[in-house]
């Protein structure tokens, strides 16, 4: 309470200017106006916090943790900060927890709250916090310029042991903050919001915090000032001209600012008493009973006692007070009717502000649940800056031009056989050369389209009403653009010459058929089965280690929650050995996982169906398939769900052009000796169609999966391009020789898998393009490595991803 009232009487002066204050003190009196007594108004902005739960996803450490929030002006550091101003525990812990102290804190040095300490032993574990912290902002604060608010939570970890707990706790609360996540609260929503937060922190803290913000401008109390008007130094003019300044800035502004604070809470309790199903009671609430100012018709939906109107500003109201406030010319007096509007809107406000906390106390997890699902709609929509959509249909078979050689990406060439002429056969190559100059590599082609949409998004102004993650928005164009091709319906063509599918088209295939694919992409299916055991499996690469794929691991977590995932480490430090040794561990690994989880679930006689996914990163992938093809894995290929292939040589290392890496291969194979090498690079036997991978693409294990993501990256020169989009090389369009033979038939083999299977089959590319202006120049970069690495190493691209098609991964 006693913050409040400090901040109270802070906010009081810094609305009388320094040079206000030497005249009342230092200076003699000066004759003044009549109206010597002025009424200034002030309002406040309350954001109300609420920290629900604490969800522990990927803590490396055990230990005493809390969070720290604190809030400012986005203008700088030592801005004027947020005030906490008070503290709701809404919900009694349980009783005996010793996982959670008692204590929490306001500390008016720099104006944070901290949570209650609490500890950490395991991962997945919850801790219900249920505390809600209420912030003002003073609404003088951003007066002619409208300012974003910056809410920080910090995660603090306390340097007590873990044996301390009770009052041993209390003598030992140090803390340093380990992560930090900032949001951004854009001017529009200061006047209004009500939405979910979640709070990650970063890839070494990846936790869950489900907070959400409640925000609205309200009425404080007002105070008088003594107006000095000096007469002696002033003119008509320069008087005129400040009363009719300091009418509008304390009239104009405060009063259409709490006109549209109320517009929007009226708005959001009519979107979340909706959402929830849940009339808002507003029995208690005194109406005004100026029909002049208010209109007299409720909102739909929303009740009132005895027939008295809920208050709503009426047009003809917003018009009166514009013309009032644009002509006078007297100071703002104690019978002026603004000052009367003022309070009877401000009254009504606060009244409304105070049903909605008890609604939500009385409804708080629906809410929770009801804010949790809008944010994740909105997220589409505004990640959407950043993904570039396009259809694309392929054909079944990339044919042959009946010469030992092949078409330029399905291209048709002449059939006519060339008998002895090898100025036609000269001319012929000379054709499709012409052809590969003009359509460009496709990886150029990839990193060109990106780089012009981040330059698009250089000029956009991101000026939205929604919460904004500074993970994200801090800075626009360091986040990467990922190209998304949809695959449709696969059919048999010689020629995929006009494979991209315009808006037009798309727009005209949607009002002809419906949204039932669309949908289904979208999310907008039906709810997950809770009676179907879902389990994940990730493979990490070549020397990786188990944890490698921990970032998508968590992003599916937070998907869906009840996944059962599996870590595989049983070719970690073993990935130098034959591809047919490593897929045959893998099987074994995931159907010994599989056996003792249907085990666990057929207990409680619920196990209805299994949902068994995939994602590898790199040479992962190749295991993977290897592991589908063994015959052990034969009885669980009918419960394949979603495969993610993250960078993965599925054509192997054929036509590879970055020439440094091939050095590294060529020296690797020289020392070592690795096996995987050799079938990588299709030397295992001299007959390529008796290699490895060319072998592998003859089995038929990609058609088994529901949902594939193929996902790649133009900067990755670690894998080739089109082996991990699976998809034409340019180089092998002008090969006429024996393994530009071989490299097509394995083309059309994976094609030939992604093609079957039902229409509703969801195949995705997706192109990850990294911003690389931090990367600098070293080796890491010119071989390719630091993007090959990247996916591992962010995650802001797997979030996009899974949130976009949230109904893939459940």
């Amino acid at each position: 309470m006693f913050p409040r009232l400090r901040w109270l009487m802070g906010l009081n002066h810094r609305n009388l200017s320094p040079k206000m204050l030497v005249n009342v003190d230092q200076q003699q009196p000066d004759p003044v106006s009549p109206n010597q007594n002025l009424p200034v108004l002030d309002a406040v902005h309350e954001v109300a916090v609420y920290i629900h739960r604490f969800h522990n996803l990927d803590l490396f450490e055990q230990g005493w943790y809390k969070i720290k929030v604190t809030m400012r002006w986005e203008e700088g550091e030592d801005s004027h900060p947020g005030i906490p101003a008070r503290v709701v525990q809404y919900e009694v812990p349980e009783v005996g927890s010793d996982n959670l102290c008692r204590i929490w804190m306001i500390d008016d040095t720099d104006n944070s709250f901290s949570t209650p300490p609490f500890q950490i032993k395991y991962a997945r574990q919850d801790v219900f916090l249920s505390i809600m912290i209420s912030f003002y902002l003073s609404f003088g604060e951003c007066k002619g310029q409208p300012s974003a608010v910056i809410l920080k939570f910090e995660l603090m970890r306390s340097r007590a042991p873990m044996t301390e707990i009770g009052p041993e706790l209390q003598g030992s609360l140090d803390s340093y903050a380990a992560s930090v996540h900032e949001y951004k609260i854009p001017p529009k929503a200061l006047l209004g919001l009500h939405s979910y937060c979640p709070v990650h922190f970063d890839a070494f803290h990846a936790v869950l915090v489900d907070t959400s913000v409640h925000i609205i401008l309200l009425k404080a109390s007002y105070h008088t000032s003594r107006q000095k008007i000096n007469y002696a130094s002033r003119s008509k003019d320069s008087e005129g001209s400040r009363v009719k300044d300091y009418a509008r800035s304390d009239k104009v502004m405060l009063i259409k600012s709490l006109m549209a604070a109320y517009d929007f809470l009226l708005k959001d309790l009519r979107r979340i008493s909706n959402g929830i199903n849940q009339d808002i009671d507003l029995a208690e609430i005194t109406f005004g009973s100026d029909d002049t100012w208010f209109n007299s018709t409720p909102p739909a939906h929303v009740k009132s006692n005895a027939g008295k109107p809920l208050l709503q500003v009426s047009s003809e109201k917003a018009a009166h007070i514009n013309h009032l406030t644009k002509e006078s010319s007297q100071p703002f007096s104690w019978d002026d009717p603004l000052l009367n509007s003022f309070q009877s809107l401000g009254n009504q406000l606060l009244h409304l502000w105070n049903i909605f906390l008890k609604f939500h106390r009385e409804n708080k997890t629906k809410i929770l649940e009801f804010l949790r699902d809008s944010w994740a709609n909105d997220r589409r929509t505004e990640w959407s800056i950043w993904m570039v959509y396009s259809k694309v249909l392929v054909p079944h078979q990339y044919m042959s031009d009946g010469v030992d050689g092949i078409s330029l990406h399905g291209s048709p060439l002449s059939t006519k056989k060339i008998t002895n002429d090898s100025i036609q056969t000269a001319a012929m190559r000379a054709e499709l050369q012409r052809r590969a100059i003009a359509q460009m590599r496709p990886i150029q082609t990839a990193a060109m389209r990106a780089e012009l949409h981040r330059r698009g998004i250089a000029q956009m102004r991101i000026n939205n009403q929604s919460l904004q993650d500074m993970y994200i928005f801090e800075d626009p164009l360091r986040v990467p653009i990922i190209i998304l091709e949809c695959l449709t319906n696969v059919y048999r063509s010689p020629s995929v010459g006009s494979n991209l599918v315009t808006l037009e088209d798309e727009a005209r295939h949607i009002q002809e058929n419906g949204l039932k694919t669309e949908n289904k992409l979208l999310g907008n299916g039906p709810r997950k089965n809770e009676n179907v055991l879902r389990v994940a499996v990730f493979v990490h690469g070549f020397q990786g280690n188990h944890l490698d794929l921990r970032l998508v691991r968590n992003q599916w977590l937070l998907i869906d929650p009840k996944i059962q995932c599996l870590m595989s480490d049983a070719n970690e430090n073993k990935t130098s050995e034959d591809f047919r040794e490593m897929g045959f561990r893998l099987a074994q690994e995931v159907i010994a996982f599989l056996k003792k989880k249907m085990d666990k679930a057929s207990r409680s006689g619920n196990l209805k169906d299994i949902k068994l996914s995939f994602v590898g990163h790199s040479i992962g992938n190749l295991i993977i398939r290897t592991a589908l093809a063994e015959s052990i894995m034969e009885p669980y290929l009918r419960f394949l769900h979603t495969y993610v292939s993250i960078s993965g040589p599925h054509l192997g290392y054929m036509y590879c052009s970055n020439s440094l890496f091939n050095s590294g291969l060529w020296l690797l194979k020289k020392l070592k000796g690795p096996q995987c090498i050799y079938q990588l690079t299709f030397t295992d036997d001299p007959d390529l169609e008796n290699t490895f991978i060319y072998n592998l693409s003859k089995e038929k294990t990609l058609e088994h999966f529901r949902n594939v993501i193929l996902l790649s990256s133009p900067q990755d020169g670690y894998v080739p391009y089109h082996s991990a989009r699976i998809e034409p090389c340019p180089a092998a369009s002008l090969d006429f020789s024996k393994r530009g033979k071989v490299f097509l038939d394995m083309l059309n083999n994976c094609l030939d898998q992604i093609g079957t299977g039902s229409d509703d089959r969801v195949i995705m590319r997706c192109d990850v393009n990294f911003d690389t202006s931090s990367y600098g120049r070293n080796l890491n970069t010119l071989v390719g490595r630091r993007a090959h690495i990247e996916f591992l190493e962010s995650d802001i691209f797997v979030k996009f991803i899974m949130w976009s098609f949230p109904e893939l991964f459940r």
